[in-house]
């Protein structure tokens, strides 16, 4: 274990990030946005729809297309106030397509606003979905964490949870933007490939492609290839231990097809990731490949990424090898896709296995996101904000973009 890793204090990775340098929207197009590109230490800049000039032919890039939910809900007491109840991930059925299908009841992990003032107790909501009266009921479970269980339950078979969120709820954009949530972000904070429903966070490196960028890196001869990582809340999540150790990182659902598993082998187990989100679930095959090449007949359990288990002591295995693992453990159970959860950190001291360059927008000071491009970019990352705060770049979900090259 690299003890030194464990031992990273979050105050060496802070910087000055005035408001005002706070993207608060997007770009009206939204590959027009400014792309720094850091090659092996040399810093420049161009515009976004440039990327293909600066990737290799054959080479396999990778996007997750998890969507956005439209995870907050309010409820008024009949006192007047106002509760907010913020779906984190689901519980009862725990499988979010399940979830999302339900037609009467659904349970999910959520977080409480003005909790104090929930003390027990329904809450009440009627509401018209899909052309269809209901009655929306939500009661208050045990606590867990900060979050609590919440049962929701409504009395038309017709309207499924996804059709009660789709009507009901509101998209959460990023705390740190300081606004309501407006009509156009329903659009402009999914990306233009968003797929699968359930992340509470966009996977923002993703909101500069348009459908004209993803054309250019086809012509290229570029490889386009999917997964899921569902955003948790958790990725805003400030760490407030003086060393990284005491900070608990949250849990993230992720989802890999087989042909994207046959698609990394076929490019020798060599991806660049579009977004922290890629990035976290590409390492995290290599680990769970590791895990199967020490237990083939690990459990769905056994495989989930533990925070720290990368920097444990284990036998290095190529990461073909580790990726034909997870191909051999989908043919044995009959699987067309790898479900399975990460808790990864990646901080200084990690080593990157299988993403060989990334495109990703420039994060929070003292962020678990900011530990994850240092030890990318082995340790040089204020260059490249020094860069972009000198140069006028626009900075968090909203802003503008990186190609980061070691």
């Amino acid at each position: 274990m690299k003890e030194d890793t464990r031992h990273i204090h979050i105050s060496e990775y802070n910087y000055p990030l005035p408001d005002e340098r706070i993207a608060k929207f997007p770009l009206p197009t939204r590959d027009q946005s400014k792309l720094l590109i850091y090659r092996r230490g040399e810093v420049s800049e161009d515009v976004f729809t440039s990327l293909p000039e600066y990737l290799p032919q054959d080479s396999l890039m990778i996007f997750n297309n998890t969507k956005v939910i439209q995870a907050r809900l309010h409820f008024r007491k009949e006192t007047g106030a106002l509760i907010e109840v913020f779906c984190l991930e689901p519980i009862q059925p725990n499988d979010y397509v399940l979830n999302f299908q339900q037609t009467a009841h659904a349970a999910w992990l959520c977080m409480i606003g003005n909790l104090k003032k929930w003390k027990d107790g329904r809450l009440k909501r009627e509401m018209t979905v899909k052309g269809f009266p209901i009655t929306l009921t939500v009661t208050r479970g045990e606590c867990k964490g900060t979050s609590h269980w919440v049962d929701f339950a409504w009395d038309n078979p017709e309207v499924t949870f996804a059709d009660i969120l789709e009507v009901f709820g509101e998209l959460p954009i990023p705390p740190y933007l300081n606004r309501d949530t407006e009509e156009s972000d329903k659009e402009t904070y999914q990306t233009v490939y968003s797929k699968i429903k359930g992340s509470v966070a966009a996977p923002t490196a993703g909101l500069h492609f348009t459908p004209r960028v993803l054309d250019a890196l086809q012509e290229k001869g570029i490889d386009l290839e999917e997964l899921t990582l569902h955003v948790g809340a958790g990725t805003f999540k400030p760490v407030k231990s003086e060393e990284i150790e005491g900070h608990e990182m949250h849990t993230e659902y992720i989802s890999v097809n087989r042909s994207t598993i046959k698609k990394l082998i076929d490019h020798d187990g060599r991806a660049i990731a579009v977004g922290t989100t890629s990035v976290r679930t590409l390492e995290s095959l290599y680990h769970i490949g590791v895990t199967l090449a020490e237990n083939p007949y690990a459990t769905e359990e056994e495989l989930r990424v533990k925070q720290w288990q990368p920097y444990e002591k284990y036998n290095q295995i190529p990461p073909v090898v580790a990726l034909q693992k997870i191909l051999g453990y989908l043919d044995r159970n009959g699987l067309e896709t790898l479900h399975t959860s990460t808790q990864i950190i990646i901080a200084p001291g990690y080593n990157y296995k299988i993403v060989k360059a990334m495109v990703t927008n420039f994060h929070q000071p003292q962020s678990t996101l900011l530990l994850l491009v240092s030890a990318f970019v082995k340790g040089n990352w204020r260059t490249i904000y020094d860069y972009a705060l000198a140069h006028d770049f626009r900075f968090l979900s909203y802003g503008d973009s990186s190609l980061l090259i070691p």
